[in-house]
This record gives C-alpha cells, structure tokens and sequence, in this order.
C-alpha cells in the first residue's frame, strides 16, 4: 500500500502515487527496489551494447578546491585529504621502502553520487513500508547503501537537450514526459526492464570541465550559482513514464535531479519522494554526460554497458561513484 499523504496533497501527486508504487512487488523484506530488475538478461543486453570498447568515465572528481558544494545543504561539503604519512620510511635503511598515505573525509552526496532508497522518507515511511524511524544516528540497516551489491547493466543515454536542438535546457527547464520520448526516439532504443537511463540536460556545461566546448563560442567558465540553481529537471510526471518501462535507475547531469524550483512550492521535492519511496527508484546526480553524448551522436548508438557499483559504505544513505560507460 503506498503511503497515505496528507488532506493537502495535491492530487496531482497522489494520482502518481497509485500509479507507480512498488510497495511489496518483489516481497515484505525487499531493499533493492528497482535494482531487482537488472537480471543476467539486462547484463548480457548491456555486454552486446559494447562494439569499439571505448571507455567514458561519468564522475566528477572528488575536489576539495574544484568541488561543487557551496554549502547550501547541511553538511554537504566538498572532500577534503589530509596526509597520514609522507615518505615514511619502513625500513631501518633510509633510501629503501618508504609509504606516502592518507585519509579522507566526505559527505557521500558531494560530487557524482547514488542516492539510496534511505535518503528520503514521508509520512513517516521508507520504501516498502519501513517506518523512517529504522534510519538512526547508526545509518540504515534495512536499507543501506551496501546490499546494492553490483550495478552493472546496460545504459541507455536519453539526450534531452539535443532531441529539443539545444545546448543546454533553459534553467528551470520542466522535463515532461513528452520530452523524454523525444530523446528516446532520437536514442533510436526502445528500454527494456533492468536498463539504467542517463538523462542529459547539458548543465554540466557551467562546470567548465575538460572536454567541454563550453557554449557556443565562448570559452568555457565556471559558474557554480549558475550550476545549482535554477535547475532543469525531472518533473512528477515523468514518473509513470519510468516506471511503465521498468526502468532500473535514473540519473542525471544536475545537482538535483528534478526540477528545481520545484513545479509546486506546497510540494518539496516530490519526484524524490516518488522514485524513492514508492517506487524504491535508485536515483543519481552530477554525472558527466557530455563526452559520451557525443559519441553517441557521432555514430548514432545510444546504449552500452554501465557499471556503476556504489562503494559499500555500511549503513549509508547514498555513494559516490565513479561510473563508466563502456561502447
């Protein structure tokens, strides 16, 4: 039973949530949500994507001065290393073996990242019905990061900002479902259950990385305000769209994955809340598209093999990653 929301929901969002929920579909004791459906066939589908084996890395680097925080989310802050040791001999001869280590310390959401089904909760409810209380100051244990396992399957990019002919959406842009139907049909793949779908808005261009362009004929800036805030993005709607697909994850090029400000100022978030909680839909943020966009648009395939397996940081509500896609 999806969770029940309250008298001044809209009813645009609980429309959604009775078309969508996941709730019990894979048994009482489900943590994988979505992810169940990368099955050896989803694998194999990604494995036959691969035909040249040239590798793109999605992730952004984890930065302590290039990082993308700017403090707006409580202790959401960008890397930082510190050296244990440096050239610490390990010999009693000076000039033989020596080690150079360090720690790190890292908010799990700061750069390119899953979230995990325990991010969010509403009404009081996790996914499948987990009271939010099962999260504590000890993290997750029902529904932490590390019993996803392995994430590899294939990936299917969908370029929205390329199937409307831009370079990157307008900010604030509202992903509709039309919109993503489009990238579909210019992705020329038809998704199956167990595919992970990259949604491409062209954000990342404000991040000024390496091999991007940056717009038009500019030179590339760096622009983190620009980057963050307002933000193109999924909308409520889009939901059903995924989940008519049996799609396994989603992820994004954007900070926020949704729409941001959000289409309704009564309703924070809701596309968290949906994919999250009702649907167990993995969902991930600040992935580098551009490269493999255009790659894609060189040669006209849109689909490979991804792998995209969280670090298994027991009990965490999310994991950075450092995702590839492999064509």
């Amino acid at each position: 039973m999806p969770v029940p929301v309250p008298p001044t929901t809209p009813a645009a969002f609980s429309d959604v949530v009775a078309r969508v929920s996941n709730w019990g579909r894979w048994g009482p004791d489900d943590r994988l949500g979505t992810l169940n459906l990368i099955d050896g066939a989803a694998r194999r589908r990604g494995a036959a994507a691969v035909r040249d084996g040239r590798a793109f890395p999605l992730g952004l680097p984890l930065s302590t001065d290039e990082g993308i925080q700017m403090g707006f989310v409580p202790g959401r802050v960008n890397p930082s290393l510190t050296m244990t040791c440096v050239n610490e001999p390990l010999s009693p001869d000076p000039d033989w073996i020596a080690s150079s280590e360090e720690s790190v310390t890292l908010s799990t959401q700061c750069a390119t990242h899953w979230d995990g089904l325990a991010h969010v909760s509403y009404g009081g409810k996790l996914y499948n019905g987990y009271p939010a209380t099962e999260t504590t100051a000890e993290g997750s244990e029902r529904l932490g990061i590390e019993h996803v396992r392995t994430l590899v399957t294939r990936g299917v990019l969908l370029d929205v900002a390329r199937a409307l002919d831009v370079e990157i959406l307008p900010p604030g842009y509202a992903i509709r479902p039309e919109d993503l139907t489009a990238a579909e049909r210019l992705a020329g793949v038809g998704l199956l259950p167990g595919d992970v779908v990259l949604v491409r808005t062209g954000q990342m261009a404000h991040l000024a990385l390496p091999g991007r362009p940056g717009l038009g004929e500019e030179e590339p800036r760096r622009d983190l305000v620009a980057y963050t805030w307002p933000v193109p993005g999924l909308t409520l709607g889009t939901a059903p769209w995924f989940h008519e697909r049996d799609v396994a994850a989603v992820a994004t090029d954007t900070m926020v994955l949704e729409v941001y400000p959000c289409e309704d100022e009564g309703l924070y978030l809701p596309v968290h809340l949906v994919h999250l909680v009702e649907m167990g839909l993995t969902q991930g943020q600040n992935w580098f598209l551009d490269e493999l966009a255009d790659a894609c648009a060189g040669d006209g395939r849109y689909d490979f093999l991804l792998e995209a397996t969280p670090l298994p940081f027991t009990r965490a509500t999310a994991s950075p990653v450092n995702p590839v896609a492999l064509r």
